[in-house]
Parts: structure tokens; C-alpha cells; sequence
């Protein structure tokens, strides 16, 4: 710590902080222009000056550290008349009219402070944009402090905004094309959010918030944390809090896409299907209705003839007790969440091969790796906030491999790109081992320290030597080579890999084979490497981690393990049955052995692979219960009993990020209407089954303090400290500062891990003479999975539709054009899409994502399952594709 003296007043700082903030520290804070402190000082503006002892002239005091010892002097009569001078030539051409309408803008009250009039001179020339949705334009009121540009370089990495022009004729304008929307811009909004004078602005800011609540966003599994500015019981306005997740940024989504929350169609009360139609009906009579449906199965069938899918979008406190309400209520194992069809073959090679199925690093280590292996994942488009943190460690010279079959925007970027044929993920994995023991580019100490089961794994790789498995991976030779000198020599190395690695028929496995070179390299129990998944939904990792597995309690306890002592806990006997996974219900529905299936917060219908197989199965249900916000697919189609539920903007509770923070949700507003939260909901349920013990908490803090007595790794999370803290699981207890870094001295089950050898085993789904082509889904900036809230906001002008991504030499061939509408046809089902001819496209391979739920992509996807855990291979599926006759 430094010590500095501040107008009189002692102070005490970290040694290195800036002296801007110092004094802010202080409530000493100094006017300024040009300083954000998430941008490299520019010292530009000359506003911040302040006197310090010993030095002849005022110092800027964005540029300056502090000393210890430091004496400051922050007003003065001299002070006063520099800034005011210094004002007059910023605000020389800045419009009268704009500091009329809006007095209160904070730069149009530093001119009222020291009573600096806007000169007003008028000028053309001005760079003007009003295509955008969401952000504003109007660069007749920039002052030239260049804050838009450097954001846009500096923490986006996007390079839209440029100096143009020299001494009077200097403007700021886009480079790269004639607007927005066309010179990529990715609707961060962060130079709006940077702007200091109002010549670029959000579009929805008529509506002024009257009150700020900071909580978690919503959307990807990042765990931004946000303000979130309310008016009249409405989300108004959302910006970007500072936290150690996404440091003052936001993406396009978190910032911009929240109008869903209340949207004119969502759902405010309870309904029930009556010939065949929705009838509005009262909580009394739905849950009374739901209840006695659930004890006439049970009572007939069985409680393993039921059902519960828990929710990436609840909180933690709601899933786990929709666990426990199909464990304790019900009586059934049968309880699953949506980490079955992404991450759960994550989490099953993690925990197996390491102990915890979760990521062994932080977000925090980006900027501690020298290199990054970035396999199937485009974080760019799916984790914003964590992409644009990659491309700025890679910017300041972190080497970059990226393994993905489109050329992504990381992947344009990288050292080494690696287009891997959809399906030969273990190939190309094995391969990279091959070489990393062939060049001698082994971690020998952290082999012979940590490490178990080498030579048998060497002699195993040794079968996959990249000269060996190239041209089935439809990678070079000396591109792998490449890369794994990359991975191996970039030390410390850091791998993110996502749903392009896990939605395979070896997904678990090809996770299991990139642990592998972890253990080889050393790349793990370190700051900077790791094995890390990039979860998908906000909520994903604490929904299976809260016990919606069938297979695992709570904290990911296995039954037999840990079930003793939640039946001491919860006074009830755990079912004797083993539980039945989400596909695993679809295959018993469809066999008569399912009868009723109570769906909270997840469109099955449209999110599950092979659409026509899922819909046999919930059309063979007796009983569907949809537990969402709006009427989804699954409740258009096929539900019984819709309870409209609460938003995460309307409840309070945790999330756990993909790095395994856990973190506060505090509501913003109200639940409109009968809208009630999950948990009040499962309670309420619990209640009219005749079985409320253990089911009466008064709100979130009494359920989490249950789920901290049953979870040692969470036992010190306790609300009062997550209020303030950004804690990472495993936390045993409150005086536990928390663990971002896994397996620094031993692994879960020991001082040593073992090597697993994975064989290659190839998919069914090939291409032939009749499906010529390979799809791979996945999802695009503007949208998010089923497009339940992306698309009932302006996000969908941005982005209208899903399009079939084609490379131009597949659409010459066959006599495609841009914009064409085709049909996709698979051997499973097809669907209708427009054509986008993409240099991203390999030859022979497409992409799509599954956003409209018009569109039902998933018509197409193949009934491959994971080996191990029965993720859907949405990743490759053989279609064909013809160009549709209007």
C-alpha cells in the first residue's frame, strides 16, 4: 500500500493505482474527458491537472501513479482557470443545442461548473449513421477525446472507430464501410458507453431510469455482471458493471436484448389445454389440476413413470429444489437439465480423469496464458465478453491455435488454424499427443510428479502420428505439428473448448483426449493453462451441479456416496431406482413408459436432436407440464398445464458461471401478474401433493443455506459474502477466500492423474452420393439458443433469420447465389433455410444455427448419442440441399 496526502486529508491506495482514482477514492474526483479506466491513459484533455508537491508543473492526473508520500493539491485558483481554458477549447465547436435539451449530461454539467459556454460553430462534414437499432450517432458533438476509438481497439478489439484527418479537419468515423451495420460492428456498445459528450448514445435513452440494481445477466454462461436501470416497473436501460469477470464490458445481448422481459405475448397466469385450446385459470385450480394428475400416475404407473427437467435460465436455489421435488415429492431419480445435450460429457471426463467436472481455471487467467488452444468453441460469437478478452492477450502477443471447421473470427486471427472434418475430433487430439511425445516436448517434471500411466499411452498415440491421421482430419501434417509445438512450448497454455468438442458420438471421450495433453504439457494446476468448457446458458453449470442429473446429488455428490446424508438432511428415503436422463425419458415416452414430463424453463421440442423422434415422444405423454415465460414449441404442441414463471430480472438467488463463480441475482422489478418464481411455484406444488416438509422456506437465502450444509465445496458461500465477493467454488468454508485455480498440489483423487488412451471411433452419420455435404450447428452472435428472448427484441432485425452457411465453391457448383431459399435435407427430416455463401465455409461442409423456432433446424439432426453420457451429435449430420421453386 501507498500512502499519499490528499488537499490535507491522509490516504492510503495500492501501490501502482492512478492518481485519478486515488482521488476519486478520496471523493476528491477531478474533471475529465478523456479518461475511462478501463483504457490506457491518454492524458489528452488536460482537464484532470492537479498540483503535487515537487513538481514544477500541474501533473494530469489520469497519467500519473501514485507515489508513497505524495502530497496533492486538487483546487486552486490557477487550477480553476486552466481547466476553464482547457474547456473552452473542447467545448469551441460543441452545439448549443444539444447542451440546451439535455442539461443534465454529465459533460454539459462540467460546462455549467465552471461556466464554460458550448462555442456552437457550425460544421459539415460530420460522420452520420441512423441504421443501427440500438446506437446513436451524432458526431457533431464529439470533442475528440478519442474514448470510442480506444475502447473499440482496446477492450473489444473490433477496430470499427477511426481518427480521420488532420489539425481542424480531424473527425472520428468508421473505416471499414458506410455504416455500422456494414463495417462490423459487433453492438457492444462499449464506445457508447464510453462516449463523454454525447456524440454517440443508445437510441432507447428517452426513458430515464429511476432506480439501478446491479445483478447477473441472463444470457451466456460468462456471469457478466450489470446495472440495470428501471422506470415505471420496466427494464429502461442496462450498462455494464466492474467486475473481475467482464470489466466494465458488455456484449451486444447483456446490454441491449432485454425488451423480452416484456414482451406483449408473455404469459402472466396459469393456464390449462381444454379442447385443445389454452384456458386462463387460477393458481388454486392449475395446481390443484397439475397435483392430482401427478397421484393418479404415480398411483398407476409408478413414480418412475414421471419426469422433471430442471432450467439453465432458473437460479441454483430453483433447481435444487426441482431435484428434490422429484426426489422427495415424486419419488423418482428421473430429474435432468439441458447440460445433457452440451456439457455434461465436460463434466463426466473431467471428474473422471481429475476429479471435479468443472473448469480448472478462471476467466482471470486469460491474461496470465502465453498461448491458447481454442477447440470447437467461437467465443467471439457465443462468450463476447471472454473473446474479446482472448483477442486482446493474443493482441499483446499470446500465440493462438484454434481447432474449428468454419475460419472464425479467432480463427483468422491464430498462428495455426486447424479446419478439422467435423466428427475427427479424437483423431486430430491423439495426433497433436503423437507429436508432443515424438518432438520430446513433454512436461517431464509434471510427468513424473503428477502424472500415471505414460508409456501405455505413448504406445497408444503412437498409432496417430499427424502424417498418419491428416487427410481423414483434412488437416496438414505439418499444421498439427505446428500447433502442438504451440500448445506445448507456449507455456503457460490455456484450452477453451465448447460444443463443437462435446456434441459428438466421443465427445466425453475427445474431452478426455484434450485433458490428455494437459498432462503431457504440464498445462494444468497452474494460473494461465487449464481445461476449461465454455458453458452455454447463464445457468447450466449450477442446474447439474444443484443435482438435475439423475445420476448425482447436489455439488455433484454421486448416490451412493453422499445419499445417506441427504436423506438425514431432507427425512425421506432417495428413490431405489436408477433415473432416467432427458433422452433417455424421450426413448421411455415413446415406449409407453413415461406418462407425464414437467419441463421448467426449456424448449425441448425445439432444442432436442431428431425433432421428429422427440415429438413421437411428447406426443405419446398423458401429462406436459411447460413451466416458462411464453408459449413455447413444447407448449404449443404438445402441453397440458402452462405456470407462467418469473425472469431472472424478477427473482432473487445465484447463477454459476462457466468458471465457477457463484453469483448474486437480485430482482430488478416485479413478476407481472400471477407470474410467480420457480421456487415459489415448486413449493406451492409440493404443498397441493400433500407433502410441504421440506418445502417451506420464506425465499432463496433459506434454500441456498440448505444446499451450503449438503455441498462441503460450497459451504462457505454464504449470501453476505457473495453480496460483495466473486468467490469460485470449491469454498469449504466462510473464512475460504475460494479456489480459482484447481489441482495445484494434487488432484481430487490424489497426488497423480492418470493418462486415458481413447481409441477413434467413427460416426455413422458419413456423407454419401445422396447427402454429399456435412452440417454443424451452432449459434450466432445476435441470438441465443432458441430465440425465446433474442428474437422478441430489435436483435432480430439485426439478425432476421438462420441462414445456411455454404463456401463459394459448393455454391458455384451446384448454382447457388446469395439469399437463395433451399431446402436441407437430411435423412431424418428437412428443413427451409436462405442460403449465405461464406469464405468461413470449408468445401463440402455447412453450418446453421437453430435460433427461429419457425425454422426447427433440429428436423435435420441424427439420433447419434455420446457413448458415455448421451449428448446429442448435433455437430454432424449428411444432408443434401436443393435450391426451392417459388
Amino acid at each position: 500500500m501507498v500512502r499519499l496526502t490528499i488537499d490535507g486529508s491522509p490516504l492510503e491506495v495500492a501501490e501502482g493505482a492512478l492518481l485519478i482514482d486515488a482521488l476519486s477514492t478520496a471523493g476528491k474526483a477531478v474533471p475529465h474527458v478523456c479518461h475511462d479506466k478501463r483504457l490506457t491513459p491518454s492524458g489528452a484533455c488536460r482537464l484532470c491537472l492537479v498540483l503535487v508537491e515537487g513538481q514544477r508543473r500541474p501533473v494530469a492526473s489520469c497519467t500519473a501513479e501514485v507515489a508513497e508520500g505524495m502530497v496533492v493539491q486538487t483546487r486552486s485558483h490557477a487550477l480553476d482557470t486552466l481547466c476553464r481554458t482547457n474547456l473552452e477549447l473542447i467545448a469551441a465547436r460543441y452545439p448549443r443545442t444539444a447542451y440546451a435539451a439535455d442539461p443534465k449530461h454529465p459533460f454539459h454539467r462540467l460546462l455549467a461548473e465552471y461556466g464554460v459556454p458550448p462555442g456552437g460553430k457550425h460544421e459539415d462534414g460530420f460522420f452520420t449513421d441512423d441504421s443501427h437499432p440500438y446506437l446513436g450517432v451524432g458526431m457533431e458533438r464529439c470533442v475528440h477525446c478519442d474514448r470510442c476509438v480506444r475502447i473499440c481497439e482496446e477492450v473489444q478489439g473490433q477496430f470499427i472507430w477511426e481518427t480521420i484527418g488532420r489539425d481542424d479537419t480531424t473527425r472520428i468515423a468508421i473505416g471499414k464501410g458506410p455504416t455500422l451495420l456494414t463495417a462490423g460492428c459487433v453492438s457492444c456498445g462499449a464506445c457508447v458507453d464510453s462516449c463523454a459528450s454525447g456524440a454517440l448514445f443508445d437510441k432507447r435513452s428517452g426513458v430515464k431510469p429511476t432506480a439501478w440494481t446491479r445483478t447477473t445477466c441472463a444470457y451466456c454462461a460468462v456471469g457478466c455482471q450489470m446495472e440495470v436501470g428501471t422506470a415505471g416497473g420496466r427494464v429502461v436501460v442496462v450498462r455494464p458493471a466492474d467486475s473481475p469477470v467482464n470489466r466494465g464490458h458488455l456484449c451486444l445481448k447483456g446490454r441491449y436484448a432485454f425488451e423480452y422481459n416484456h414482451a406483449p405475448d408473455r404469459v402472466t397466469q396459469p393456464m390449462l389445454r381444454r379442447n385443445g385450446r389454452w384456458q386462463a385459470v387460477g393458481w388454486n385450480e392449475a395446481l390443484g389440476f397439475t397435483a392430482s394428475r401427478l397421484q393418479d400416475i404415480i398411483a398407476t404407473n409408478g413414480a418412475d413413470a414421471i419426469g422433471v427437467l430442471g432450467s439453465s435460465r432458473a437460479t441454483n436455489e430453483e433447481n435444487y429444489l426441482a431435484q428434490k421435488f422429484a426426489r422427495v415429492v415424486l419419488g423418482t431419480h428421473n430429474v435432468d437439465c439441458c447440460a445433457r445435450v452440451c456439457h455434461t460429457p465436460s463434466a463426466k471426463a473431467l471428474k473422471t480423469m481429475l476429479g471435479i467436472g468443472a473448469a480448472t481455471n478462471t476467466f482471470d487467467d486469460i491474461e496470465h496464458a502465453s498461448a491458447f488452444l481454442i477447440c470447437g468453441a467461437n467465443p467471439t460469437e457465443n462468450h463476447p465478453v471472454v473473446g474479446a478478452r482472448i483477442k486482446q492477450a493474443v493482441s499483446r502477443g499470446a500465440q493462438l491455435v484454434v481447432i474449428d471447421p468454419r475460419r472464425t473470427e479467432l480463427a483468422a486471427l491464430a498462428d495455426v488454424h486447424l479446419p478439422v472434418r467435423a466428427g475427427s475430433n479424437v483423431l486430430l487430439f491423439n495426433a497433436l499427443a503423437a507429436a508432443i511425445i515424438e518432438e520430446g516436448w513433454v512436461d517431464r517434471t509434471f510427468l513424473s510428479e503428477r502424472v500415471i500411466g505414460f508409456d501405455a499411452f505413448a504406445a497408444h498415440v503412437a498409432d496417430y502420428a499427424p502424417e498418419s491421421v491428416a487427410e481423414r482430419c483434412g488437416v496438414s501434417a505439418p499444421a498439427i505439428r505446428a500447433a502442438a509445438r504451440i500448445y506445448a512450448k507456449g507455456q503457460p497454455a490455456m484450452c477453451f473448448h465448447g460444443l463443437g468438442v462435446t456434441e459428438h458420438l466421443q465427445g466425453s471421450e475427445a474431452v478426455m483426449a484434450l485433458i490428455n495433453l494437459a498432462l503431457l504439457t504440464g498445462n494444468l494446476g497452474r494460473p494461465g493453462s487449464g481445461i476449461n468448457p465454455l458453458r452455454g446458458q447463464n445457468n447450466v453449470q449450477g442446474a447439474a451441479q444443484m443435482g438435475c442429473d439423475p445420476a448425482t446429488l447436489t455439488g455433484a455428490q454421486s448416490i451412493g456416496q453422499a445419499g445417506a446424508r441427504f436423506e438425514q438432511v431432507w427425512g425421506a428415503k432417495l428413490p431405489a431406482t436408477r433415473g432416467l436422463n432427458v433422452v433417455e425419458m424421450m426413448d421411455a415416452a415413446q415406449a409407453g413408459r413415461l406418462k407425464a414430463l414437467w419441463v421448467m424453463g426449456y424448449d425441448i421440442y425445439l432444442s432436442l436432436a431428431n425433432a421428429s423422434a422427440t415429438a413421437a415422444a411428447l406426443g405419446a405423454l398423458d401429462l406436459v407440464i411447460v413451466q416458462d415465460l411464453f408459449i413455447n414449441q413444447t407448449a404449443a404442441a404438445f402441453g397440458t398445464v402452462f405456470l407462467p414463471a418469473a425472469s431472472a430480472f424478477e427473482k432473487e438467488g445465484t447463477f454459476m458461471n462457466s468458471d465457477r463463480r457463484v453469483q448474486r441475482v437480485h430482482a430488478v422489478t416485479t413478476a407481472p401478474g400471477q407470474a410467480r418464481s420457480d421456487w415459489w411455484i415448486i413449493q406451492a406444488l409440493a404443498a397441493r401433493m400433500g407433502k410441504p416438509e421440506g418445502f417451506e422456506f420464506d425465499g432463496p437465502e433459506q434454500i441456498w443455506d440448505e444446499v451450503r450444509a449438503l455441498w462441503p465445496e460450497g459451504a462457505g458461500l454464504a449470501y453476505s459474502r457473495l453480496d460483495g465477493e466473486n468467490l469460485h467454488w470449491p469454498c469449504p468454508d466462510e473464512t475460504h477466500t475460494g479456489t480459482p485455480v484447481l489441482h495445484r498440489e494434487r488432484f481430487s483423487g490424489g497426488k497423480t492423474a492418470a493418462l486415458i488412451p481413447v481409441a477413434y471411433v467413427p460416426t455413422p452419420e458419413r456423407p454419401d452420393d445422396d447427402y454429399p455435404f456435412l452440417l454443424t450447428t451452432g449459434r450466432v452472435l445476435e441470438h441465443f439458443n432458441a430465440g425465446t428472448m433474442s428474437y422478441r427484441t430489435p436483435n432480430a432485425a439485426l439478425r432476421p433469420s438462420d441462414t445456411l452457411d455454404m463456401a463459394p465453391a459448393d455454391a458455384a457448383r451446384h448454382g447457388f447465389t446469395e439469399g437463395d431459399v433451399v431446402e436441407v435435407s437430411s435423412r431424418y427430416g428437412s428443413a427451409i433455410l436462405p442460403l449465405h455463401i461464406s469464405h468461413a465455409m470449408q468445401i463440402g461442409q455447412l453450418f446453421c444455427s437453430f435460433h427461429r423456432a419457425d425454422l426447427l433446424v433440429n428436423r435435420l439432426t441424427s439420433p447419434v448419442r455420446d457413448r458415455l453420457v448421451h449428448t446429442p451429435e448435433y455437430k454432424v449430420t449428411a444432408v443434401r440441399v436443393k435450391k426451392r421453386c417459388n
